[in-house]
């Protein structure tokens, strides 16, 4: 059986939202879905109607989960692809973010296969496999996150000292990933995701020590677990040069996924505008004309959006 650490959460098994969103989404995509997973700032608070819920499928291909080309394409072409989905029941409203991908590329995303960090660098965190065909799905998707894991110190370790803390471990690592996308989170956030899944973050860096490529060992010092590694100044510069060239990448292929998701996202302008707004707590109004003609305004409205530190 799989190491991965067991993430306490919401269960559909307890909760009828959660459980008819779920049969929703199976629905949608003609039961493509193998496996759909939790993960974000809605797992960790464990209220699952605070905000946007982020919900992985994962399914088994494109065409199965869509039976149209467009999508299909897209989501191949430019993996994963995003949407919004909410239930309610009584005086409760389940509001998410749906994000599809393929088991291939699931997999190869969370292992070395992929450069680029989107993810295995987002699943090096906290995730809680909600649904699952069968018990071989479940221990194969496992599988994928401990690798995403393992992949994420892998690439960050030569990078960071050489020695310290596990919790500034992860934090550093967190926040490499982070620095390769556009996001609108405040930059302590990784230390905040570090620190309050200090135990998970133990359990992970226990089980990888010993597997990653380089001499790296786990020992307790002043009543904390710390970690020292050993990697040649040649592995350590290769490495800093790597992460440049993510960012640079991560950047780019953010904006496609953002133009992306405006076809494909149910009110995708407003929930940009709703996310920056909550994440920094500046209001950001979308002109008229940016509505009419996305393509043609939106980039005069993000640069101005960045000038104001909305977004890193």
């Amino acid at each position: 059986m799989s190491a991965y650490p067991e993430v306490p959460g919401p269960d559909p098994d307890a909760d009828p939202l959660l459980a008819q969103l779920l049969l929703q989404l199976r629905e949608r995509h003609h039961q493509a879905i193998c496996c759909a997973l939790l993960y974000g700032s809605c797992l960790r608070s464990g209220d699952i109607c605070d905000g946007l819920l982020d919900v992985y499928l994962i399914c088994d291909s494109y065409r199965c989960a869509y039976r149209r080309a467009l999508p299909a394409a897209a989501n191949w072409l430019l993996p994963p692809n995003v949407y919004y989905a909410e239930v309610e029941a009584g005086s409760r409203t389940l509001r998410s973010k749906v994000t599809v991908i393929s088991l291939g590329d699931f997999r190869r995303g969370c292992s070395p296969a992929w450069f680029e960090s989107y993810i295995w660098g987002r699943f090096a965190q906290p995730t809680r496999i909600v649904y699952s065909r069968d018990t071989a799905t479940r221990e194969r998707v496992a599988q994928a996150l401990l690798q995403a894991a393992h992949t994420l110190l892998t690439r960050a370790v030569p990078a960071l000292p050489a020695r310290g803390a596990v919790t500034e471990l992860w934090q550093r690592a967190l926040a490499l990933s982070y620095a390769t996308e556009l996001r609108t989170e405040r930059s302590a956030r990784a230390a905040e995701l570090a620190r309050s899944s200090a135990d998970f973050y133990a359990a992970l860096t226990r089980h990888c020590a010993g597997t990653l490529n380089f001499p790296f060992a786990v020992y307790a010092e002043d009543g904390q677990l710390c970690y020292a590694s050993q990697c040649s100044p040649v592995r350590r510069r290769w490495c800093t040069l790597a992460w440049g060239l993510r960012r640079a990448q991560g950047k780019l292929l953010s904006v496609a996924r953002l133009l992306k998701g405006l076809f494909t996202f149910s009110g995708g302008l407003d929930y940009v505008a709703w996310k920056l707004e909550r994440h920094t707590g500046e209001p950001v109004v979308i002109p008229a004309r940016v509505r009419r003609a996305p393509l043609l305004f939106l980039w005069g409205f993000f640069w101005k959006l960045y000038r104001r530190g909305l977004f890193k």
